[in-house]
């Protein structure tokens, strides 16, 4: 992947980030990283183009923001139709922070609590609900949940924030007994 030039909307924010991703442990970046993005987006200072808000009938879009030279992180908006979400996923080990840049999204963690001979079980927390300028971090182990998209009839608009280069992720298909199959899944970016 070649990083391009920054979007304008990201420049101050790219700010941040370069200084939080300099804190030495998973959580004090998470930490950082979520402090940022919060306090962008309090002060309504993250103007996407258009091109990153427009909805996809198939599934959600997922759109490059920024990539950090360097390797560091990755900024990625996603922007979800009415209804859209995700299955059960993990982030194959990254590091991510995320947040609503518009919308409502609804948000449910799982726990890990056993895996044999191939085979998942977890343990689903209660949804939370997620409303522009909240920011959650995910930090592996801790890195299984859900999104969706609770809005009926528009879109809503995600910031991801990852420790890397997320080109692909586990998804977690069940086969009826409780228990899931893990299957790998490459990630790209819509246009």
């Amino acid at each position: 992947m070649t990083p391009g030039p920054v979007a304008p909307c990201f420049v101050a924010l790219r700010e941040k980030l370069d200084e939080a991703v300099r804190a030495g442990s998973a959580e004090a970046i998470a930490q950082g990283v979520k402090a940022a993005l919060v306090d962008t987006l309090k002060h309504d200072r993250l103007a996407l183009p258009g091109t990153f808000t427009q909805p996809r009938a198939d599934s959600y879009a997922r759109r490059l923001l920024h990539a950090d030279p360097a390797g560091r992180y990755t900024a990625v908006v996603m922007t979800w139709g009415p209804g859209q979400g995700t299955p059960l996923h993990d982030h194959a080990g990254i590091w991510c922070v995320e947040c609503v840049v518009d919308g409502d999204m609804e948000v449910r963690q799982y726990d890990l609590l056993e895996e044999k001979d191939g085979l998942f079980r977890f343990q689903p927390q209660p949804c939370m609900e997620a409303h522009k300028g909240s920011a959650g971090c995910l930090i592996p182990p801790f890195e299984y949940h859900t999104l969706t998209n609770r809005r009926t009839s528009d879109p809503s608009i995600t910031l991801h924030i990852y420790g890397g280069e997320m080109d692909h992720c586990h998804i977690f298909e069940p086969i009826g007994d409780g228990s899931y199959r893990r299957v790998e899944k490459k990630l790209s970016y819509h246009s």
